[in-house]
């Protein structure tokens, strides 16, 4: 008997893995570095490098492999990714709520970006979750303003793309804020954790171009029902145009991206299936329920990207949970006549506010919540997914994976 026949959540979750894998950032970095080294510092010159994002730490090291003994390195990371590195200094940050440790970073990003010259080269290191781990709030603005229109962020259904617009309209070092601050030239070294790879987005585009201007994000603000209740300065920045001088050269090169991912969950076995993790969390639970009649014995779809999800309670849990969920309530309601399992992750090892990773259901689950006299529904409407996955004993954790591209998701047949 197979593996996918006798337990199609091993199987889900070996295939997850195998796609966390493909994104090892140290390995991307190696492979990147020949080309950051074709254009070195000018005679006098020095390389400073700055780490940012979820991956920080690893890509940080398989740089400084690669460059001279001595060279000035910054990590800025999370906890649990924050562990120490000979050479560097490493630097913790809030994460997905902007701290005090946060803001502290971005001033020593602004200093030591400050303090290159023209000789210099910056190597920047981005990867996920590095937008809210660099608060520094637009002139005006403090911190707890800007943790104010986070968490307003976080809970408005509106998906990265839109959450980034506004970030950066209210920061000193989003929306190529780093080009602007250095004056020395920068290369980039990107780990994609949005679908579609829009460079603008990730990390919220610290070395490039901003996604839109200010009024674009005051609008959005508006559509997204968020405007009134932000802070009064963050409304009067939005509505100040921005230094629309041109932004210096930079070099910004992709280096791994949740596609890349999900080409090696293909690779070992799955098939990609026709659209991606995206949109409202339910209306994505519904469409991937729905191939579930057409699978064949033993077959596993692949998907990737990242749902969106709307705050409705103050419960615990992360989109990945609450899309594993709500698929199994589905399933529950309209069952097939097979074995099956549906596992989702975030890459970085983290759902949401929590330590889970994601959820891994089956057929099982429901009662399973049910049983332990949790009602599934009623925990939604809480968003309240943490918890009531863990009395179905369908929560995922797994620990920091050092990397992040989103999320990867796997629907199995036995």
């Amino acid at each position: 008997m197979s593996d996918s026949q006798s337990n199609p959540g091993a199987r889900a979750m070996d295939l997850i893995r195998k796609g966390i894998a493909a994104a090892e950032p140290g390995g991307a970095v190696s492979r990147a570095m020949a080309g950051v080294l074709s254009d070195p510092p000018a005679a006098g010159g020095r390389w400073q490098v700055i780490a940012l994002g979820k991956a920080a730490r690893a890509m940080a090291e398989a740089a400084q492999a690669a460059l001279p003994a001595g060279t000035d390195v910054l990590v800025v990371t999370n906890a649990g990714n924050d562990t120490p590195l000979a050479g560097a200094r490493v630097m913790r940050a809030g994460h997905p709520e902007p701290d005090d440790e946060g803001a502290a970073a971005a001033a020593e990003v602004i200093a030591r970006l400050t303090a290159t010259g023209p000789d210099d080269r910056v190597l920047a290191l981005i990867s996920g979750g590095g937008s809210a781990m660099l608060p520094a709030p637009a002139e005006g603005m403090t911190l707890a303003d800007k943790q104010a229109v986070n968490k307003l962020l976080l809970g408005s259904g509106g998906d990265i793309n839109e959450v980034n617009l506004i970030r950066q309209g209210l920061s000193r070092l989003k929306g190529g804020g780093w080009l602007r601050t250095s004056k020395a030239p920068i290369t980039a070294l990107i780990l994609s954790d949005v679908p579609g790879d829009d460079l603008r987005v990730i990390a919220s585009g610290p070395t490039v171009a901003p996604i839109g201007s200010r009024a674009d994000a005051a609008a959005l603000a508006r559509r997204l029902g968020i405007w009134d209740r932000m802070p009064q300065i963050a409304r009067d920045v939005l509505e100040q145009p921005r230094d629309a001088a041109a932004l210096p050269a930079v070099k910004n090169l992709l280096i791994g991206s949740n596609a890349l991912s999900v080409q090696a969950m293909v690779d070992a076995g799955a098939v990609a299936a026709p659209f991606g993790l995206e949109g409202d969390v339910q209306d994505c639970a519904e469409r991937i329920w729905a191939l579930a009649a057409d699978l064949k014995p033993g077959q596993a779809l692949a998907l990737g990207g990242e749902t969106t999800v709307r705050l409705t309670g103050d419960g615990m849990g992360g989109r990945n949970q609450e899309l594993a969920l709500r698929l199994a309530l589905l399933a529950d309601t309209r069952p097939v006549p097979w074995p099956w399992a549906f596992a989702s992750v975030g890459t970085d090892g983290r759902d949401g506010p929590g330590d889970a990773a994601g959820g891994l259901v089956g057929p099982g689950t429901i009662a399973a919540i049910k049983a332990a006299g949790i009602d599934p529904d009623e925990a939604l409407r809480r968003n309240d997914s943490t918890p009531t996955l863990k009395a179905g004993d369908a929560l995922v954790m797994t620990g920091a994976t050092g990397t992040n591209v989103a999320d990867l998701a796997v629907l199995i047949r036995a």
